[in-house]
């Protein structure tokens, strides 16, 4: 029993020590804990006073830069798909260097942005396509397109021309059929660049670009050719050719005004301003430029054998001209440059149609292919293929002369990669929203 009484009596001490040990292992805990939080008390006043006297500092230098806010800096540069770093808000570029733009979509507003909002799948996709057509009168199979699908325009060649009022005939139909089938009324293009190169050529302009005198005489044919085709129902016109070349030596031969870029960018401004005045949609092309192209993309792939600087302080000179002017399109050149490794047409080229036209010219007009239909374009894939690859590059209209079924294909091609995403249904919007916009500013949309 004793034995029993010193078991329990040493188990209670046993305990008790216990507790002891515990109360020491918590007391030693919260002084450690007490030390750090006094440490970090110390550190974050510390941290405060030196805030307290660096103050003065930062007010000086703010002064002495004029305070500027952030609004007086240059946008930054972004890149899309890539983080931003947070240098490039507090780093200047280098001096000369001009930051790049980031290419922004169209503000779609009034009658333009319900139609973009309320229009089916079906006709936003029919709205890129610009297509030529063989035919002389209202029988040709065009018109039941129009009707069928609402496409974007039409390009009137030589070969469907007969006259002046067969011309009006043909375009008055396109906006009857518009009118009763609540579409869109289409472009009715030309390409009228001047003389021998023509699409209509018993109308003005009557001199070929290398044979003008001067900026005024081109302006003032200019102006006569707009008067003239506007009230025939021709909106538009795809030109004028702004290439710096030497003339009949070079791919574009004599439809280039100079080989002077400052000579070229005065015509290019004085052209585009006398279309604007009368109320004529323009779409100066090739850009960036094909004066120094191996040939002609009508014949074949073409290289254009200069690098962008070079690009940039030559052949861009016309362009930017032109858009300062208020140019509503660019057409888009199908030759081959060295940013894409002279292996993709421009107009097939994310870098040319979005990156250097949209980021760097900060254009926000209709892109416009060249002709898809081009040995320089179907040399290199089916015209499908490229169609589905200029409108996912930032074209916003894709010009096909080529036959009825080749235009099918590419309308389908391009419906079913907005179907199936491979075309994102913001970029088909973006496109569709320019082309809306720009017939809105030219008097081609109604309620």
């Amino acid at each position: 029993m004793r034995a029993r009484l010193r078991e329990l009596d040493l188990g209670r001490r046993a305990a008790r020590v216990g507790e002891r040990v515990r109360e020491l292992d918590l007391g030693r805990r919260a002084a450690g804990t007490r030390a750090r939080v006094g440490e970090l008390d110390r550190r974050r006043k510390a941290a405060l006073a030196a805030i307290l006297l660096l103050t003065p500092a930062v007010v000086l230098v703010l002064a002495l830069t004029g305070g500027r806010e952030e609004g007086d800096r240059p946008a930054p540069a972004a890149v899309e798909g890539k983080p931003k770093s947070f240098l490039v808000d507090i780093v200047p570029p280098p001096k000369g260097e001009r930051r790049r733009r980031a290419p922004t979509g169209p503000k779609v507003t009034g009658v333009a942005a319900k139609r973009l909002r309320d229009m089916p799948l079906e006709q936003k996709v029919a709205q890129v396509f610009l297509v030529g057509f063989e035919g002389e009168d209202l029988t040709a199979p065009i018109f039941a397109r129009l009707r069928r699908l609402g496409l974007g325009g039409i390009v009137v060649g030589r070969s469907n021309y007969i006259s002046s009022d067969q011309i009006a005939l043909l375009s008055g139909e396109t906006r009857l059929i518009a009118e009763q089938e609540r579409l869109v009324t289409p472009w009715v293009m030309a390409e009228q660049e001047g003389g021998q190169f023509n699409s209509f050529p018993d109308l003005p302009p009557a001199t070929t670009a290398s044979l003008l005198p001067d900026v005024a005489t081109a302006a003032k044919e200019a102006g006569a050719a707009a008067r003239t085709l506007q009230p025939l129902g021709v909106n538009g016109v795809l030109g004028p050719v702004v290439d710096v070349a030497p003339g009949a030596d070079s791919a574009v031969g004599p439809r280039a005004y100079s080989d002077d870029p400052d000579a070229v960018a005065a015509y290019a401004a004085a052209v585009v301003e006398a279309y604007r005045s009368a109320g004529v949609f323009s779409a100066p092309r090739h850009f960036p430029g094909l004066g120094s192209a191996s040939q002609s993309t009508r014949e074949g792939p073409a290289n254009v054998g200069l690098s962008l600087k070079e690009l940039s302080a030559r052949d861009l000179v016309p362009f930017r001209a032109a858009i300062e002017a208020g140019a509503p399109g660019v057409l888009l050149s199908n030759g081959l440059y060295a940013p894409d490794d002279f292996v993709v047409p421009g107009s097939l080229s994310r870098t040319i149609d979005t990156e250097l036209l949209r980021g760097d010219l900060d254009f926000k007009g209709v892109a416009i292919t060249d002709d898809l239909a081009d040995p320089a374009v179907t040399a290199l894939g089916p015209i499908p293929d490229s169609a589905v690859k200029a409108l996912a590059a930032g074209a916003d209209m894709l010009y096909i002369s080529g036959s009825q079924a080749d235009q099918q294909a590419a309308y389908d091609a391009v419906l079913s990669a907005v179907q199936r995403g491979d075309i994102p249904s913001e970029r088909l919007d973006q496109a569709v929203g320019r082309v809306l916009s720009a017939k809105q500013d030219y008097a081609l949309l109604r309620r």
